[in-house]
């Protein structure tokens, strides 16, 4: 009998946020927020903001991020920022992923830039 394989379906951006998120805050990121910017972005729907309390700590979170979708071969398409560890930004198309230093958020205050989207609740993501 011919075994048959079950097709995966894509993930879609809103599982893809919450597995980020999660992995994140595995590593203890602090302060994270979901950012749902489908109805005022074109190039992304959902930004996850959040931040370490060293660049050490940044550059794990990072690394936790991307260990936690490697499983299904889902990879960014670019990672900036990650040797100083300040701010590092990670783009997976439809989540962009903004990894902060604690006071370097504190100075760009990108929910403010991004007011107007919706908060998706931290409880989905636990």
């Amino acid at each position: 009998m011919l075994s048959k394989k079950k097709k995966k379906l894509p993930m879609d951006s809103k599982e893809k946020a919450l597995i980020c998120a999660r992995a994140a805050l595995d590593k203890k990121a602090e302060d994270l927020q979901i950012l749902d910017v489908r109805t005022i972005s074109s190039f992304s729907d959902y930004f996850i903001i959040c931040s370490g309390h060293s660049t050490r700590h940044v550059q794990g979170i990072v690394q936790a991020i991307e260990e936690s979708l490697r499983p299904q071969k889902i990879y960014p398409k670019g990672v900036e920022g990650l040797g100083p560890g300040q701010w590092v930004l990670m783009d997976y198309n439809d989540v962009v992923i903004h990894v902060f230093y604690a006071p370097i958020r504190e100075f760009y205050d990108l929910e403010s830039l991004w007011s107007e989207a919706k908060i998706v609740e931290l409880k989905e993501a636990k």
